[in-house]
């Protein structure tokens, strides 16, 4: 029995991190580049795990669905993989912005997040253009910089893939990843001007020791209410969060950078839904009048066996 081998979407979010969004040229060479790239990512990252056992390195390589149209044109898609769609509210929207690579790559030092970028910009530099970058650090206890834990409402080890992996409906990607990421940016002036006990509100949680409030305060616009989703039966489905903090002090920019994988896109697109659009209740997310989504895209990640296969063709 063959064991399928699964890109690591539900590793931990590390002590840094390094998001990149490239999006793909015009030109014949184009598909054979980067299928050849995608072909050796396995390989180049376990080299560099191997070298570095204790590092906790790992990265993971996505695909938009453009690029899959492009890449993969006989190949079938992922039941969910699509152009993502703005999600527009009465205060905020969610924006879309393109994509066609995506890549996550996480390790306890720095210079191996660097290491990596810099292949792929070798090896991709004339066949793709870049979209997006930002360099994520692992904050105090792992918290957002907007100073809450984050990462609270993940799945436990045991049961995260789960949540966070194609299943058996869709058979032909089963083991793969819908890789939803947006970067947000905080007014930390207007964020600092409230009292801890009203961020508290905001976020539905305890500021120092992480403690869920209780439902007699909790506001139903927190964050932790209205950005839940829910199958047809009540019953709550969890995506495997990633985030991670950014910032530019000297500009006065604070932001968090959102990746959510989830077995179902339909999930995140949930999620996204009360909070921009409102809940059953109509319940928007309050986090939302201090954090403004830039981007907004939508990736599969699949199998390490897909990418590996891809040098077989």
């Amino acid at each position: 029995m063959t064991t399928t081998r699964i890109q690591p979407v539900i590793s931990r979010p590390g002590e840094n991190a390094l998001f990149i969004v490239l999006g793909l040229k015009q030109g014949a060479e184009v598909v054979d580049s980067v299928i050849d790239f995608s072909a050796n990512f396995s390989a180049l990252t376990r080299s560099l795990s191997n070298r570095y056992p204790d590092a906790q390195f790992n990265a993971t390589l996505g695909f938009g669905s453009d690029a899959w149209d492009r890449l993969f044109p006989e190949e079938t898609k992922p039941k969910e993989l699509e152009t993502f769609q703005e999600i527009k509210g009465p205060k905020y929207t969610a924006v879309s912005t393109p994509g066609d690579l995506f890549f996550h790559i996480r390790a306890d030092r720095q210079a191996l997040c660097f290491e990596l970028a810099s292949i792929i910009q070798e090896q991709l530099q004339d066949v793709t253009t870049p979209i997006d970058e930002v360099h994520g650090f692992r904050y105090f206890d792992g918290r957002s910089i907007i100073g809450f834990v984050d990462g609270t409402e993940n799945p436990e080890h045991e049961i995260a893939a789960e949540y966070a992996l194609v299943g058996d409906e869709d058979p032909e990607f089963k083991g793969g990843s819908y890789a939803f990421i947006q970067k947000y940016m905080h007014d930390m002036d207007k964020w600092r001007g409230l009292s801890d006990e009203d961020q508290e509100k905001v976020i539905g949680r305890k500021k120092f020791n992480d403690v869920e409030l209780g439902d007699d305060v909790k506001p139903k616009t927190a964050h932790n209410v209205v950005s839940k989703a829910h199958d047809e039966d009540g019953n709550e489905i969890k995506i495997m969060r990633a985030n991670m903090p950014f910032s530019y002090p000297s500009r006065n920019e604070y932001g968090t950078f959102f990746i959510g994988y989830a077995r179902k896109f339909s999930v995140t697109r949930q999620m996204l839904q009360h909070m921009f659009q409102g809940d059953a209740e109509g319940n928007l997310d309050s986090l939302l009048d201090f954090s403004t989504a830039k981007t907004g895209t939508l990736f599969f990640v699949p199998t390490v066996d897909f990418l590996d296969d891809l040098g077989d063709e």
